[in-house]
Parts: structure tokens; sequence; C-alpha cells
């Protein structure tokens, strides 16, 4: 998993680590945020509230186009039902 492109802040209870110790870490770290990322992790655990036409959907392919869209509508929302 050295391939990653993303910045992390590890702090640690622990004065001294090895290298080793640190990069399993940041293994464990990369792992842990690929599964909560993916697209359908997201899509269980949000929904769209559209002012504009009073509704509040939790359809999985209404989710999809709004995680797809580049431009955001006014006044619709991303909520997090957590």
């Amino acid at each position: 998993m050295h391939g990653q492109n993303r910045d992390l802040l590890v702090l640690l209870k622990q004065d001294l680590m090895t290298p080793q110790a640190m990069e399993y870490e940041v293994e464990l770290l990369h792992e842990l945020l690929y599964m909560v990322e993916k697209v359908e992790n997201l899509i269980i655990a949000h929904e769209i509230i559209d002012i504009n036409k009073y509704k509040v959907t939790n359809k999985s392919f209404h989710l999809h186009q709004y995680f797809r869209q580049k431009n955001s509508v006014a006044f619709v929302f991303l909520n997090c039902k957590n």
C-alpha cells in the first residue's frame, strides 16, 4: 500500500516506535480508510435533502448521481444519517 496518495498525521502515545511498527500502523490506517470511503458505504450512511422539492431521499440511484455530479445544485444538501 505504498502507492497511496494521502497525507496522514499520526499521533501516538508511545514515545519510541520502530520504523517498521510505524509503517504497520499507517498500513492499517490505509486499509481502514479504504473500507470506509467506498461509495457503497457512503450511500448507506447518507441521504439527500432537497429543499427545492421538499423531499428527502436515500435511494441509491439518486445518491450515485449526487456523488458523480461536478456542480452542486442550490438548496440540495447531503446529510449523514449517523
